[in-house]
């Protein structure tokens, strides 16, 4: 319940004080390509529910889609737009996921959301654990792989390496965070988070 309530508190004060910034990004996200502002791609959430997860979007149309190319983006991605690529730089992008907080969908602080695709592929076991909380904004593995799309790019198949490197060890981390998170954890792992997007 706690976390809950800093959630809700945290995210409305986040979106007012920041509603200047958000207006701001929208604008230039319009102006740097053709299409939509925001980004939205489904999500698998707690218990399993898919939600729609929202950003800004950083990519041209069409190929923002999740149909559109790999799942996965790898270094230099021709698909992202000039905004995109500052937006992604410093994790702006994500900002209008305090929105799915509001709403209940997601977290600040939990184990990433990811797509149906790669959530098939969690053992039943560990997909049992990590479904069991809320989504979030930033965990543990975010701040390990704050390079990823660098990381995957050293690799001859980086869908492959997704698959069967970062993913499992992402998992490892998400489990751990599940069974020892607590409030004044979660504050720290915001901090961090602060910490590496203001370096």
């Amino acid at each position: 319940m706690r976390k809950r309530l800093f959630d809700l508190i945290a995210a409305g004060i986040g979106l007012i004080v920041l509603s200047p910034l958000l207006l701001s990004l929208a604008l230039w996200v319009k102006l740097d390509s053709p299409g939509p502002a925001l980004f939205r791609q489904i999500r698998i959430g707690r218990g399993g529910a898919p939600f729609r997860i929202l950003k800004f979007r950083t990519m041209a149309v069409p190929n923002a889609g999740t149909n559109d190319g790999p799942q996965i983006t790898v270094g230099a991605d021709r698909r992202i737009t000039t905004a995109g690529a500052i937006l992604r730089r410093f994790k702006l992008d994500e900002l209008p996921q305090l929105l799915n907080v509001l709403r209940g969908e997601m977290s600040l602080v939990g184990p990433r959301p990811e797509v149906p695709t790669y959530v098939e592929l969690w053992p039943a076991d560990v997909r049992a654990i990590v479904l069991s909380v809320r989504p979030g904004v930033t965990d543990p593995a975010s701040l390990r792989y704050a390079d990823e799309a660098s990381i995957l790019s050293g690799y001859p198949d980086p869908e492959a390496a997704y698959r069967t490197i970062v993913m499992p060890d992402k998992l490892r981390l998400y489990v751990d965070y599940v069974g020892h998170a607590t409030f004044l954890g979660d504050l720290a792992i915001i901090l961090r988070t602060l910490h590496i997007l203001a370096v």
